[in-house]
């Protein structure tokens, strides 16, 4: 009997296979067991008949618990009546580890529950479609910029300094020194840029945001791009091109998980180019005729880009908003210096930021006066000035967050169940 995966058993019928997973559910009718069995590929059923089995196997599989393990013998047949158009009739079943009562069981549980238990629970039809839409969505992260002549290149997670803000840091100790969690590996991007031309980082980040919101975690992932010699107007082209590759790779290999989480497609579908480009201030005027109450030189918070995205059928890109509101190391805009070279794309139905980014100042002393400016340590951005000392450039990046994109794509109310064990305000186990 040769071993064999469930998502590739249509390549089996007829054949004699084995199967080793797990037991997710089991229904008798006399003398038939129906075992569900999964092996982290798919759930097969699995057809217990009592004449083809001896009485020790059937007997086993009568009282086997849910999610014991176990090793099942028999012949594939095809059957348009399954879910996924193949059964397996069994020849031989083995109990490798009788399970204890499992804790998580077909009735319902409450999301608090599930999360105490998500080491568990991230082994539901559920979650392994979200999981496995996650693998794809990477992938295809790391195969757009493979393919257009971007370099890997990894960034420290520990770091002198913070990139976005100095409220949200993890600070720790770090030999007698302090140290924070990544923000972004944006900065170091920069000086890689300058070596390769075109590179980008891929890790984790950590923000430590005291927020409660659907679509905030304390660790999460970051794609980060970073361009020499690329401009805003560049920078903002790539963003657009990336996020429709992106999410058409998901759509065309992973449609079943999608149909599994009931997500309508259709406004995944829309996702293509051009997207819709708003300046800041015509943002502004589109949010108060829809009933916002947000002040000219404020930064967006969630419901104003939940109101901005319902006014369209794809992803927005505002761009241009106040420096004021922005990093400090955010070219400003030549023709208005009240603004910044900056852009966030929103994902429509109320998903919100998934790209933020724009063109970096590279003029020395510019620079210098708004680390100055943010009350940042010069000391700790001695290196990071050093780059505009050394044969300064134009150039230009952005960063995609994995987790609000992944929620946005699977159409999920909340952040949490897009990473296999997430980190929030309150939540630090399992």
């Amino acid at each position: 009997m040769d071993d064999v995966r469930i998502e590739t058993i249509q390549d089996r019928v007829g054949q004699v296979v084995t199967l080793r997973g797990w037991l997710a559910a089991r229904r008798s009718s006399g003398k038939i067991h129906f075992l569900q069995v999964r092996d982290g590929t798919g759930v097969i059923q699995c057809v217990m008949v009592r004449s083809q089995v001896s009485d020790d196997e059937f007997q086993a599989a009568d009282h086997c618990p849910q999610e014991s393990s176990v090793e099942v013998g028999g012949t594939v047949r095809a059957d348009p009546r399954s879910p996924i158009g193949y059964e397996v009739d069994v020849t031989s079943f083995r109990v490798v580890h009788e399970s204890e009562p499992y804790p998580i069981t077909p009735k319902e549980h409450g999301t608090a529950f599930l999360m105490e238990h998500r080491h568990l629970w991230i082994r539901s039809r559920r979650q392994h479609a979200i999981l496995r839409v996650r693998a794809s969505l990477i992938k295809a992260i790391r195969d757009y910029f493979d393919s257009h002549g971007f370099l890997l290149v990894d960034t420290p997670i520990l770091t002198p300094a913070a990139c976005e803000g100095t409220t949200t840091l993890f600070e720790l100790g770090y030999f007698g020194d302090r140290a924070f969690l990544t923000q972004s590996g944006q900065l170091y991007n920069e000086a890689t840029a300058a070596a390769f031309g075109k590179v980008y980082c891929f890790g984790p980040t950590f923000r430590a945001e005291k927020s409660k919101t659907r679509r905030h975690l304390t660790e999460f992932w970051m794609v980060e791009p970073e361009m020499a010699f690329c401009d805003f107007e560049q920078n903002m082209a790539v963003a657009e091109d990336f996020l429709v590759s992106i999410v058409a790779r998901v759509l065309d290999e992973r449609r079943r998980e999608l149909e599994v989480l009931e997500r309508d497609t259709r406004p995944l579908e829309a996702v293509r180019k051009p997207f819709p480009r708003l300046h800041y201030e015509e943002a502004v005027r589109l949010l108060h005729e829809n009933g916002s109450d947000l002040q000219s030189g404020d930064d967006f918070g969630g419901d104003d880009e939940t109101i901005l995205t319902r006014l369209f059928d794809r992803p927005i890109m505002v761009h241009r908003f106040p420096a004021a509101v922005k990093a400090f190391y955010m070219k400003r805009d030549p023709d208005d210096p009240r603004y910044a070279l900056g852009v966030d794309v929103l994902a429509p139905e109320g998903y919100g930021e998934v790209i933020g980014g724009g063109q970096r100042e590279d003029d020395l002393e510019t620079l210098r006066a708004a680390i100055r400016a943010h009350g940042l340590p010069e000391e700790a951005f001695r290196w990071y000035v050093d780059l505009r000392r050394y044969g300064s450039f134009p150039h230009s990046g952005f960063g995609l967050g994995v987790e609000r994109t992944l929620a946005w794509i699977c159409g999920l109310p909340h952040v949490r169940e897009t990473i296999p064990f997430p980190r929030m305000l309150e939540k630090i186990w399992p």
